[in-house]
């Protein structure tokens, strides 16, 4: 049996002369305490040295991802023929036994076995001092150290911290430098402020400008429009600002070149983050963007940190203070911290804020999990997640989906209208009406149709006794007002006209309910027309007293 030893100075195999005693693995470490009973146990066999530092660097870091160098292999074969290997990492084990087919095993036993060799490593491998070994060691560590941070991703992101950092602070640099031009040339020129909005196209303006009595001479053409231009020079004209030297205004000047080159730089590092960004947290950018991704990367200190947080913790990430404050007074605990900033929330309505930086919260943790430990290089599972995020919004809000729907084809579900069901958007769809012919009026018929006879005798017995019961409550009525009237015409008194037209309203109002009782359609039986002519008859019945106290009033009063 073999046993395969990695040192920075090569790779060294030794025999095992006594595989007993690995059973016992407890006593196998007293076995080293001298050189001379390890010697007893194992024997150097061969050694591969390493020709040079990048040799072992390229041995080292092929190490860690469990495969075997070239050198390695060539190593092996010359030397393992037929003979078990054991090796202290078991999946390089498994690689080696795929290519070379040698068997390799890796227990407790080994790591004993290798814990040995390496405290007497100078002892057994004749050649190999301990001046030699110290730096040899320290190279191969430093050497290793810079290739895992020029190449490892979850390093480079230190970059993209440092970018948006600066990016920050160019913006307040920006801000303070551009309200200090617009101050100080504001004695001589208020009237720009207003008419220029743009910090940057000020700056441009005042430094082209210089005194404001040289507005009228100069073409603006090139910084402004031409109707920003003409009333430029019209406020130029007649404006209250104070005169100023030309040492003010060489100084404002420099000022005015400062913003411009701070402009400048921001935007070329802008384009450098955005580099950065996608080839990074390709997914990331394309859920939130490019300074939000950036900001949330800045804030869990490198894409990997960020990675191990959950949904929940990304959504009010960067609104800690908020966060404490609201759940030390018991109140509502924030929605949003960083991630308020991407424009898929920006286009939500005040509402559903909350509901979509949830969901967008959950992608996101989805995507940097994927970009920060997944192999994939492309933004494919970030567009894909946008698009549900856009279908989910366009659903809240309550338009129709279109083809990036939830659905399996990517299109909507058109429901038919339910007459009975009340809510949902199925209702706007209603089906086409069927012809019926019931429904036509026919001239010149007066058959019913045999379905309504049963109905209409209905209605007609309950008018006829609604007809009766008004005449029985109308006869003593009649009899009073009769004997009122009579007392009145006795003591001579006449009545008012007032009073008559109230009468004569009341009876009008009488005939018309009458009326619309009688009135039938054409379609209607003529025995209901026969029934309808009795009950006309009681009605002019009641009615007829009424009409011979009128014919009483009029001869009184002749």
């Amino acid at each position: 049996m073999l046993l395969l030893f990695e040192t920075p100075a090569g790779f060294a195999l030794f025999k095992v002369l006594d595989e007993g005693k690995l059973s016992k693995v407890e006593d196998l470490s007293k076995e080293f305490d001298t050189v001379d009973s390890a010697r007893k146990i194992v024997k150097l066999k061969a050694f591969s040295k390493f020709e040079n530092t990048s040799k072992a660097l390229e041995a080292a870091t092929l190490l860690i991802d469990s495969k075997p160098s070239k050198d390695l292999r060539k190593f092996l074969r010359a030397h393992c023929d037929g003979e078990t290997l054991a090796v202290a990492d078991s999946k390089l084990g498994n690689a080696i036994k795929e290519k070379l087919k040698i068997d390799c095993f890796h227990n407790n036993a080994a790591m004993e076995l290798m814990r040995g060799v390496r405290s007497q490593l100078t002892e057994l491998i004749s050649g190999l001092g301990a001046q030699d070994l110290a730096p040899m060691s320290l190279g191969l560590s430093h050497s290793l150290s810079r290739y895992k941070l020029k190449f490892s991703p979850d390093k480079v992101d230190t970059m993209i911290i440092q970018a948006i950092g600066l990016l920050d602070d160019l913006d307040k640099e920006l801000n303070t430098y551009a309200m200090r031009v617009r101050e100080w040339y504001g004695w001589h020129f208020p009237e720009l402020a207003k008419i220029v909005q743009d910090n940057i196209l000020y700056a441009k303006s005042v430094k082209l400008m210089g005194d404001r009595t040289n507005a009228a001479k100069l073409d603006f053409s090139e910084v402004l429009s031409e109707e920003v231009e003409a009333e430029l020079k019209e406020a130029a004209m007649i404006s209250m600002g104070t005169e100023v030297s030309d040492i003010d205004l060489m100084n404002i000047k420099d000022l005015c070149d400062q913003v411009l080159s701070l402009s400048e730089y921001r935007a070329q590092l802008y384009d450098y983050l955005k580099s950065r960004m996608n080839t990074i947290a390709p997914n990331l950018t394309a859920l939130v963007g490019e300074l939000v991704g950036a900001r949330l990367i800045a804030h869990g200190g490198s894409l990997l940190n960020l990675a191990k947080q959950p949904g929940s913790t990304i959504q009010i990430l960067g609104a800690e203070k908020a966060l404490f404050r609201a759940l030390k007074t018991k109140h509502a605990t924030p929605k949003y911290g960083l991630i308020y900033h991407a424009s898929i929330i920006g286009q939500a309505a005040p509402k559903h804020k909350g509901k979509i930086s949830r969901s967008l919260a959950a992608k996101t943790s989805l995507a940097i999990r994927y970009d920060a430990l997944g192999d994939g290089e492309d933004n494919s599972m970030g567009l894909e997640n946008r698009a549900k995020l856009e279908a989910r919004l366009r659903n809240l809000e309550g338009r129709e989906l279109g083809h990036s729907a939830g659905s399996a084809k990517g299109k909507p579900k058109i429901e038919f209208y339910d007459k009975d069901r009340k809510k949902g958007r199925g209702a706007m769809i209603t089906p086409a009406k069927t012809y019926n012919p019931s429904a036509d009026s026919i001239l010149g018929k007066t058959e019913p149709l045999p379905e309504k006879k049963e109905e209409e005798e209905i209605v007609v017995g309950k008018r006829k006794k609604k007809s009766e019961e008004s005449q029985t409550e109308e006869a003593p009525e009649d009899k009073k007002e009769k004997k009122k009237k009579k007392k009145a015409v006795d003591a001579g008194d006449a009545l008012l006209p007032e009073a008559e037209a109230e009468d004569a309203g009341k009876q009008k109002k009488k005939k018309k309910r009458s009326a619309e009782e009688i009135e039938v359609p054409n379609k209607e039986a003529p025995e209901t027309v026969e029934k309808k002519k009795k009950r006309k008859h009681a009605v002019e019945e009641t009615e007829t007293p009424a009409k011979k106290d009128k014919k009483k009033k009029k001869r009184s009063e002749e």
